[in-house]
This record gives C-alpha cells, structure tokens and sequence, in this order.
C-alpha cells in the first residue's frame, strides 16, 4: 500500500472511530478543549467550539490557478469546456505543502482552514468515483484534501470543504443559463454538445452525483468541521430544483458534529451564514417576488446567529490573480478586518489564492505571520 492510500486508510479509520464515538470517548483533534460537551452533543460541541474560533484560512485553488485570472475565468472568458479540460494535464501542484499550510495558519493564531473541494468548475481536489476529473487522476496525481486532512487532524485544526453545489459549468445536466442563472453556464455562441440538460427533472441526475460527492468526502477524510456550499445565487434562482433539506439531513446523518453554511442561507436552517465582506440580504438582486421571499426569509432565520464574514487578501477575486500582485492587504488592514468581524459577533474567514504550483503567495505569508505575532502580543 503506498503511503497515499495509507493516508486516506487512516483517516477513514479515524473517522468512523469519532462517528461511533459521539457519546464515548472519540473526540476530534480540533474538539479536544469541548470534549465533554462533545461528548454531550456532537453537534453543540462544535457550534461552541466555532464561536471561539474566530479566525480561519480560506483558499480558493484550482485549475483556475493555472491562469492566474481568477476562480470565475472560465466564464468570464468563454473558454470551451474541452478546452479548459485540457488545464488537468497541467496541475502539478508541487509546492502544495499541508504540513506549511497548516503551520502557517497555527502562527497566524487561527483555528481552521476551508479550501475549495470542488469549484463552479467542476474539477475536485479529491479522490472521487464519480468522474476522472479531479487531482489525483490529473497530471498531479495526489489527493489534496487528504493531504490537508492528515495535518489538521494531526495539529488541531478545524477542516471545512467548500462544494459548489449551485454551480457546475461542466456536469452535464445543470440547469441552463435559460433556466434561471446567468452564470449558470458561460455564454458560448453555441451550446456545447457535453451539456444534456433539457429539462428541469433532468436536475435530479446532477443532484445525485452531488450527494454521491458528498458521501465521498464526508467518509474518506476523518471528521470534518464543516462542509460550505457556494454560490448562493445558483439557488436562489432555482430554489424549486435544489432538494436542500435532504441534503442537509444527508451530511448530518454522516457527521452529527458538521456545521453546514450556505451563504446567507438557503433555507434558514443552516448553523451558520457566511456573507462575502459583509452581512446582509441578497434579496434586493432578484426580480421575482418569490424567490426574493426566500431569499430575505433565509437570511432573517440567520442573521442573528454566530455567523461569519469571508474576504479576500487579495482585491476582488479569491483564485489567484497575478494583475493584482501589488494590491494584497497588509497587516494593518487585515487586523481592522479582524476586529470589524469580532465587533459584528463574526468570525473572519480570510482568503489566499495559492499560485498555480501550490504554494502560498510570498506577501500573504508575510501578513499572515505579522498578524499573528500582533494577535499575541494582545493576548499577552
């Protein structure tokens, strides 16, 4: 057995230990410091455990990193998808370092890290059986969620996976940019033959492969903090296609202790919302009146519960982008961010986009690494 597959052996291993372990005395790495309440309920324990946390690293990675235009360019550019397929020949994510990233993290005194599991792309950081597109059957030939996941279990930190579950612009049977959304799908001339979608029940096969997906990474990769589903306007504009609450219910059935975000929420019953930058409604964008409804209606059940805000080290977007090199925030900002998100009752989840080989961008270090050593010298 090679030492990848040893890994995700492993982590598997751990993981049913902790699942079946919820009222014994399996307690996840991250959980150690509110294992009796843990102990008590999964799912309070982590809620508690969240509220404290206060500070996490996102990263957006990806084949869009390759072109370093950010995480939206295959849309915005109208690339084919044949065409953009081709990138998975050349992810080779050498300098993706767990072991750095996470040590990074624990100096910049944070307490999780979330990192892009699947994007509006399609292409996923993990082992799936669903499709061979994804990063151990590309050119780079490793897993990086297990990667990640070995040394956050090992140093205590909270793992959270984004899923894009409202936005695939290569599955075959999302639903059409007619349908609804439209970034839904790029705006190509002429509708590429790998696109099926006719109808709306065709929505069910791409729901299926969703929570086959989520099946896969709620049970290869040990206990999960969280899973963090995107992009929002993908549902609020189709809210009738999205099963929500099944889905819910099947990431909770898995992991009792997994603390779910959908934005500001798709149906209210999320444990946390996550707003870009700030909190507030994105009902004001949508034209009919019901799906406005649900989307104020979520955002109300939502508002008031220990949330987060999510923002970038980089202006704009959140893959890398090398136009703005010169533009990354600097401590001094990233500190106001900080105790603008504590004054809000919030936590910050701050973003890097890792370069196209992986490694983390010299200046967000740098930030990162200051800002820790200004966070303790509040504590001391």
């Amino acid at each position: 057995m090679d030492r990848r597959s040893f890994i995700k052996t492993g982590l598997a291993a751990s993981g049913s230990l902790v699942f079946a372990g919820c009222n014994g005395n399996s307690v996840p790495s991250y959980l150690k410091d509110h294992a009796d309440l843990y102990r008590q309920d999964a799912k309070i324990g982590a809620l508690r455990w969240f509220e404290e946390a206060r500070f996490g690293l996102f990263m957006h990675y990806g084949l869009y990193s390759i072109l370093a235009r950010g995480e939206w360019v295959m849309l915005r550019e109208r690339i084919p998808v044949k065409e953009y397929e081709q990138l998975t020949e050349q992810f080779n994510p050498v300098n993706f370092d767990a072991d750095f990233i996470t040590d990074l993290a624990l100096e910049a005194e944070m307490k999780y890290i979330n990192i892009t599991s699947k994007h509006h792309d399609g292409f996923a950081l993990f082992d799936t059986r669903q499709n061979d597109y994804c990063s151990p059957k590309s050119a780079a030939q490793r897993d990086l969620i297990a990667d990640l996941a070995e040394q956050c279990q090992q140093k205590g930190l909270g793992l959270f996976l984004y899923y894009s579950y409202a936005a695939d612009w290569r599955h075959p049977y999302f639903y059409s940019r007619d349908a609804g959304w439209k970034n839904a799908r790029p705006a190509y001339e002429q509708v590429p033959e790998q696109y099926k979608w006719e109808k709306d029940e065709d929505f069910q096969i791409y729901v299926d492969f969703v929570h086959s997906q989520l099946r896969e990474i709620l049970t290869q990769y040990g206990p999960l903090a969280g899973v963090w589903f995107d992009p929002i306007m993908g549902f609020y504009s189709r809210p009738d296609l999205f099963p929500m609450e099944e889905t819910y219910a099947l990431v909770r059935s898995l992991q009792p202790q997994t603390l779910i975000s959908f934005k500001q929420g798709a149906t209210g019953t999320e444990d946390f919302a996550a707003p870009e930058r700030s909190g507030h409604s994105l009902a004001e964008r949508l034209d009919d009146p019901e799906k406005k409804r649900v989307a104020h209606a979520a955002w109300e059940s939502n508002k008031n519960k220990h949330n987060e805000i999510c923002d970038t080290l980089q202006p704009r977007t959140w893959g890398y982008n090398k136009n703005v090199d010169a533009e990354h925030k600097t401590p001094d900002q990233v500190m106001k961010m900080l105790d603008d998100a504590w004054a809000a009752d919030c936590n910050l989840l701050l973003n890097t986009g890792p370069l196209p080989d992986g490694s983390i961008h010299e200046t967000d270090v740098a930030t990162l690494r200051e800002v820790g050593k200004r966070r303790r010298a509040r504590m001391s």
